[in-house]
């Protein structure tokens, strides 16, 4: 809640926070409302916490940089979010790891038509 409604805030670093999934959720959900983070730094989340992010990437139009490394992030998380880079604007840097073959298949043809 206190993110959502936030109005100064424009970096949150949660690296090595053992956030999980369920409060990667979380977060990604207060994204949705937010209109001034760029920044987020913030690992340790798997599929699931990867998709919530997906999703909060289609209704966000401020956030410029996602890392994501150091997470377990399979081929399923990363096709969610590779999807929803389609749509993005705003996002300039990702930074996202050890995502497999079909992770990064999923990258390169979503942002082969990215300008």
């Amino acid at each position: 809640e206190a993110l959502r409604g936030n109005a100064v805030l424009t970096t949150l670093n949660l690296a090595r926070s053992n956030i999980g999934d369920e409060g990667a959720a979380a977060i990604a959900e207060a994204l949705r409302g937010n209109e001034v983070l760029k920044n987020l730094d913030i690992n340790e989340i798997g599929d699931e916490g990867a998709a919530a992010f997906a999703e909060a990437l289609r209704g966000n139009a401020v956030l410029t940089t996602l890392n994501l490394a150091r997470s377990n992030i399979g081929d399923e998380g990363a096709a969610a979010i590779a999807e929803a880079l389609r749509g993005n604007e705003v996002l300039k840097n990702l930074d996202i790891n050890e995502i497999g073959d079909e992770g990064a298949a999923a990258f390169a043809e979503a942002l082969r038509g990215n300008a």
